[in-house]
């Protein structure tokens, strides 16, 4: 047993000093990329962006070496909130026994007043959803009026038949959070100011917002680390070997800036020992085939040779003088002057002859006879 244990810490410890090798960002690699990034966005911004105080969204491009076999959506809490506090939050609560829907609003707004959650702009229960928000026009200018939407768990699987896809669409689909729990201010904290990364299975990229053009460059660095930390350590549960290819930071208008790349080396032993460890685990109809063609293509290969070199010394001697063509016409000719096509031709003609006349004899015999009176 202490020799198990002993191995399983090992491997542990190895998985882990690999998944540090794997993704190493070179802090200030990662900083240099965001002040030119910085840089551009400011010499593109406008009087008008400036005016309006209008900030663009800077986001993390993550590239995979494998498409996941199933979609999945990861939480990433960053240490700098992406979202000003200005930022309108709707929260989605589940309707509450033998309570309105007037009394439900009341009752988790005091919640969360005794919470200390002072994030959530409004609360509508699911009675009012399913009743006030049913039309189309309805439903859009509910997406419009909020930046982001929240759910209680215990009510999110429900939402999505009442929403739309509008709501999805925009990626502004609410985001569940456990009303239950004992550290909600935390929890919603981290949910709002947080982001999301979601990996479909349908492609091998994937994007991530992490900060925002109005933050300072060692704010967005930071962020930047803890969510490419924190997607690996998620990614790497339902995967094996390397994970990430490359990662690029860009914002909404300008050109991907790449801060990592996988090392190519580490990726040619895991393959070849893989390919060595499965070849002879090969059993079955597969195998016995392969091995049949691999013994018939050694043993066709000296037949063709040997047939090729008998036939070459054969076609040397076939030239002979030019008496062919003076013999084949002869023979054509004699068989042309054979009489047995005529013979067989005169015979059936006089077959046809004696025939007629055997007919004609007869038809004469016959009005020779005297007629009886």
């Amino acid at each position: 047993m202490p020799i198990a244990h002993a191995w399983l810490r090992f491997t542990r410890e190895a998985d882990s000093m690999a998944e540090e090798r794997e993704v190493a960002l070179d802090r200030g690699q990662v900083k240099k990329a965001v002040q030119a990034l910085q840089a551009f966005l400011r010499t593109k911004s406008t009087q008008d962006s400036l005016l309006l105080d209008e900030t663009q969204h800077v986001s993390l491009l993550f590239t995979l070496w494998k498409i996941p076999k199933a979609a999945q959506t990861i939480r990433i809490p960053l240490p700098h909130g992406q979202r000003p506090d200005t930022d309108d939050v709707c929260l989605f609560t589940r309707d509450e026994p033998n309570m309105t829907s007037e009394q439900t609003q009341r009752f988790y707004k005091k919640l969360l007043e005794e919470k200390g959650v002072k994030n959530i702009t409004e609360i509508i229960p699911y009675k009012v959803l399913r009743t006030e928000y049913k039309p189309y026009e309805a439903k859009r200018r509910l997406l419009g009026n909020f930046d982001m939407f929240l759910s209680d768990d215990r009510v999110r699987r429900l939402l999505p038949s009442h929403l739309g896809k509008h709501f999805y669409q925009r990626k502004k689909e609410p985001l569940a959070v456990n009303l239950q729990s004992k550290h909600l201010a935390r929890d919603i904290q981290r949910v709002i100011q947080g982001t999301s990364l979601k990996v479909t299975n349908k492609g091998c990229c994937c994007m991530a917002r992490v900060a925002h053009s109005g933050m300072t460059a060692d704010e967005v660095t930071e962020n930047i680390e803890a969510a490419v930390q924190t997607a690996v350590a998620k990614l790497r549960t339902k995967q094996k070997g390397p994970v990430m290819k490359l990662i690029h930071i860009k914002s909404q208008t300008s050109v991907a800036l790449p801060i990592f790349t996988s090392d190519l080396s580490h990726l040619s032993v895991p393959q070849e020992a893989e390919k060595h460890a499965q070849t002879p685990k090969k059993k079955g109809a597969a195998a016995k085939k392969q091995a049949k063609k691999n013994k018939t293509a050694d043993v066709k290969q000296p037949d063709t040779t040997g047939e090729r070199e008998e036939e070459i010394p054969q076609l040397v001697p076939i030239s002979t003088p030019s008496k062919k063509p003076k013999l084949e016409p002869a023979k054509a000719k004699q068989l042309e002057k054979a009489p047995k096509p005529a013979a067989v031709k005169k015979g059936k003609k006089a077959q046809s002859k004696l025939t007629k006349k055997a007919g004609k004899t007869d038809s004469k015999v016959k009005r020779k006879v005297p007629k009886v009176k």
